[in-house]
């Protein structure tokens, strides 16, 4: 896997090790409380989980006493690797946004969630702090199953409760009734690297890395039919053209389409790669969103109802299952596809926009009868 970052990035730190972490960034900042949710909102900063709400507002929502704070990391979207890397490369950075966001919220309980394999990582990192020597809210770690709805909050919370790793229906939001029923704030693992990154160089540093007027960087991973594929960090704002081209050295004559953000994201025919930028609004008006940071080009020589098919048949299989919709609308629209001839190896000739059309409908119509 190839990685590529800048100074003071996400992933810039070549060892994960304390030591490297802190002559790169220095030491963690402490502020007076409240202080931290204006940085983040003066940045623009939001969540990297895949909703891309606002930070800032989300530490806003949080009532009542015995805060408790996750760390998100399970990354059940086959095709990002982005928390993975982050958490191998830069455990300290997660951890210091995680320290940060307990002493903003008061929490003296926080956990970080996220495969075993990035435990490992994390429990090292965790090590050297405590020889280190520095006083911190105690961080329990929890393993994450490798399933798509895993890291949804409700089931993450439900996961270290000892439940069922599964959403579950809520009439109040996590931060006023989470774990335990206490108020829980959880974030994914970039966003609480990137607030790590503003309380130390600010909001306005931030706001200059993206592109176009957008704010900061994300965390891309790259696959398909690329030169080049891995997690790479982008300035928010950057053409999707130019961040496929500069950043997987492929070139758009290759490219039939691009699927943004992962399973439940969004094609974008090639043609409309100039004008789509790596920014919520922008990808909206082609019916795409950021989503998880998730980049799959599609080459000429692959059918995109045939990916299309196969990527509904991996939802059916990971469907909750806990209601009629969820049991019978994404397992019945993925009985549909092998009756489509182009999914069955025998294609018709159909134009590249009625292919995206299809597949944009199906996918809409799936998860509104699943509610995933």
């Amino acid at each position: 896997m190839t990685t590529e970052s800048t100074r003071a990035g996400l992933i810039a730190a070549s060892s994960p090790d304390l030591a490297t972490h802190t002559a790169l960034h220095g030491h963690n900042p402490r502020s007076s409380p409240g202080t931290l949710s204006r940085l983040l909102a003066d940045a623009g900063l939001h969540g990297k989980g895949g909703a891309a709400f606002s930070t800032a507002r989300k530490l806003d929502s949080v009532t009542g006493r015995r805060v408790v704070v996750i760390a998100n990391g399970s990354e059940g979207e086959p095709l990002s690797d982005k928390d993975a890397v982050l958490l191998e490369r830069a455990p300290h950075l997660v951890l210091d946004g995680l320290q940060l966001v307990a002493h903003e919220c008061g929490s003296g309980e926080t956990y970080l969630y996220a495969g075993s394999q990035q435990l490992h990582f994390v429990r090292n990192a965790l090590q050297e702090r405590r020889t280190a020597g520095p006083t911190e809210p105690l961080v329990t770690l929890v393993a994450s199953p490798k399933t798509f709805i895993s890291g949804e909050t409700s089931a993450v919370v439900g996961t270290i409760e000892g439940r069922a790793p599964i959403p579950r229906d809520r009439s109040v939001h996590s931060t006023v009734a989470g774990l335990n029923g206490r108020p829980t704030v959880v974030h994914n693992v970039e966003t609480l690297a990137h607030i790590a990154l503003i309380a130390r160089y600010g909001p306005e540093w931030f706001r200059t890395r993206g592109l176009g007027g957008a704010s900061g960087t994300t965390l891309i991973t790259l696959s398909g039919d690329v030169t080049v594929s891995g997690v790479v960090e982008v300035p928010m704002g950057i053409p999707l053209d130019q961040l496929v081209t500069q950043y997987s050295r492929t070139d758009t004559p290759l490219i039939r389409a691009v699927l943004v953000g992962g399973f439940h994201g969004g094609w974008i025919d090639a043609q409309d790669l100039p004008t789509s930028t790596m920014t919520t609004t922008a990808l909206a008006t082609v019916g795409a969103s950021p989503g998880a940071g998730v980049i799959h080009v599609l080459g000429h020589a692959r059918c995109g109802l045939k990916t299309s098919a196969d990527i509904v048949e991996y939802l059916a299989d990971q469907s909750a299952r806990q209601c009629g919709p969820c049991i019978n609308g994404m397992p019945d629209w993925h009985a549909r596809y092998p009756r489509l001839p182009i999914a069955q190896g025998r294609p018709k000739p159909r134009s590249r926009s009625d292919i995206w059309q299809i597949w944009s409908r199906g996918v809409e119509h799936a998860n509104t009868r699943t509610g995933q």
